[in-house]
């Protein structure tokens, strides 16, 4: 019986936390609006960005917000990712109006194109929340992008479809009916992938409110390389802003092997709190 007042204390800490980071997101939120400086180009020789004595650059990182948000939700996580050496961090944003997730993903392969050509790198990282997340794991399972992108890590994204009855007002949007369970754009994503190059990582919260079941935020798929990271005491909106997500971020960025979980299918599962 003990374990009701804990439950329920942890539930309101995270919705009290959860509004604070709404609240925080609204005041910053008309700054991702406007289009941000990107990269400079590479040299006429055409080699990759060097960092010094430390040679190669680390590759590019590109973030993808969730339904109707902007890049002002990765503040604080490219904060801690050019602290973690990641110089290179470039946002995507989409369209509230874009009405297909498939469409989404090809203004993101025309994005990670455009990145490398001017970069001169061969491969870069995305990190996906939400929606960000399927619009990205659509690319490189549907789009050939596993020829460019090492590692995609994904917060709170509804592989399976999410239930969350007060997304039943947005129905009427394209992209929230993709959403759902049972959408043709996720029985594509269900569809075989052989021989698929990129790493998953899928951060999943055992409150998050917004995935219902929260399971749905965990990846399972028989032929892609996935680690599961259960995360423990925040919600939805809290994922993308929490210094403990942001370290599992870059934990998972720097894996220079395969995830945990081999290949062919095998899934691997942790936990950070």
């Amino acid at each position: 019986m003990e374990l009701l007042p804990t439950v329920f204390a942890d539930r309101m800490k995270a919705a009290a936390l959860e509004l604070a980071v709404l609240a925080g997101h609204l005041v910053l939120y008309p700054s991702g609006l406007v289009g941000e400086r990107r990269a400079a180009a590479v040299s006429p020789a055409g080699t990759p960005a060097t960092d010094g004595a430390r040679g190669p650059a680390a590759r590019p990182v590109v973030l993808l917000h969730g339904f109707v948000d902007n890049r002002s939700v990765f503040v604080l996580l490219r904060r801690a990712l050019a602290r973690h050496g990641r110089d290179c961090v470039e946002s995507l944003n989409y369209s509230p109006l874009t009405c297909d997730l498939r469409t989404a993903a090809e203004l993101l392969d025309r994005r990670v194109t455009e990145l490398l050509d001017r970069t001169g790198h061969t491969e870069v990282d995305l990190v996906g929340h939400s929606l960000g997340g399927l619009i990205a794991r659509y690319y490189v399972q549907r789009l050939g992008g596993d020829a460019r992108v090492r590692t995609l890590a994904m917060l709170g994204t509804p592989h399976s479809g999410t239930a969350f009855a007060p997304l039943a007002v947005a129905d009427a949007h394209p992209l929230v009916r993709q959403m759902r369970p049972g959408s043709e754009v996720l029985r594509e994503l269900a569809g075989p992938a052989p021989g698929c190059r990129t790493r998953f990582v899928s951060f999943w919260s055992d409150l998050d409110q917004v995935m219902v079941p929260v399971e749905t935020a965990r990846l399972e798929h028989p032929d892609l390389t996935v680690r599961n990271v259960r995360v423990s005491g925040i919600g939805h909106l809290a994922l993308p802003v929490h210094p403990t997500v942001a370290t599992g971020i870059l934990s998972a960025l720097d894996e220079g092997g395969p995830a945990a979980g081999a290949r062919d299918g095998s899934t691997g599962a942790s936990s950070v709190a």
